[in-house]
């Protein structure tokens, strides 16, 4: 299993970003096998950088964004990932400590996705 910047180990025909780094577009571009679809599932996403054609979009590679994701949409990505095994790595970190998740974040310490927890 590889991180974000790591090569896909065989062309991909399809691939979905749901994180808000725009960095990730070209990346994800470069594993797509001719004719394959990238999504970008983000509401949001930072800049992506300039893409050079025959890299990233020749053999009708196609971009694709969405504009919005419904509660029922969530639900049934969830129900397929459980079905397909997919597995996710979280780190917990107490909300009066967000100020030391980002920098963990920034500095690549996180393995996974952040969460911030609640105490009562």
């Amino acid at each position: 299993m590889g991180g974000p910047f790591d090569p896909a180990p065989v062309p991909l025909d399809a691939a979905i970003i749901f994180a808000p780094a725009g960095e990730l577009v070209p990346l994800a571009l470069e594993s797509l096998g001719p004719s394959g679809t990238l999504a970008l599932a983000g509401i949001h996403m930072s800049n992506i950088p300039a893409l050079d054609y025959r890299r990233h979009l020749f053999q009708e590679r196609t971009v694709r964004s969405v504009t919005s994701n419904t509660r029922r949409d969530g639900e049934e990505f969830l129900i397929l990932a459980q079905r397909l095994g997919v597995q996710v790595t979280t780190t917990s970190v107490p909300f009066e400590h967000a100020d030391l998740a980002l920098r963990d974040l920034a500095a690549g310490h996180v393995r996974g996705a952040a969460v911030l927890t609640l105490t009562r």
